[in-house]
């Protein structure tokens, strides 16, 4: 099996069909739903929060078989991801997405589940410790998109869950729970 890293990659990664959109509707519903499993995966797993069409992705090419995806089966790769709510375009162009391998929703359950697992309720920080804090390390909090993370956090404020407090920069925004 083909490695990526130490990500594995599936086997249909070297089927060279599979890195050209297909023109038959029910096997291009299957391409695309196998493609949009692998990026949310490799996503995940590697810790990558936007992918740019025009940037080199590790996915988009196979060296083994010495292709490289078309802009238009990414963007369609893509397209299906954010008709999920498993992504957002960024820009208006569709140059640069925002991947979701955890909806928003998943990612506030996960900061309520961080907060009760450290004993930080009706405690305060700030959001840059949630992103690269001591104890954020080891979780899929560390090193989580800022944007995802703000998006999270006011979808918990809204719920009473928390209250965020504005700082004089970005970095020293702070959050008072009260899970």
């Amino acid at each position: 099996m083909q490695k990526l890293g130490d990500f594995k990659l599936p086997h249909f990664f070297n089927y060279p069909p599979y890195l050209t959109l297909q023109p038959v509707r029910e096997t291009r519903e299957k391409q695309v739903q196998l493609w949009k499993e692998l990026i949310l995966d490799y996503c995940r797993t590697q810790k990558i929060f936007v992918i740019k069409l025009e940037d080199e992705f590790p996915l988009f090419s196979n060296s083994v078989i010495e292709r490289t995806r078309s802009h238009e089966a990414r963007e369609a790769f893509l397209s299906a991801l954010a008709a999920e709510g498993r992504a957002e375009w960024l820009d208006k162009g569709r140059r640069n997405s925002l991947i979701l391998w955890h909806r928003i929703q998943d990612w506030a359950d996960i900061i309520v589940n961080f907060v009760k697992d450290n004993g930080f309720e009706d405690s305060v920080m700030t959001v840059e410790e949630i992103r690269s804090g001591i104890e954020s390390r080891g979780t899929e909090l560390h090193g989580i998109d800022w944007t995802i993370l703000m998006r999270a956090l006011k979808l918990l404020e809204q719920k009473g869950k928390l209250a965020i407090f504005k700082g004089t920069s970005t970095d020293d925004e702070g959050i008072k729970f009260s899970v």
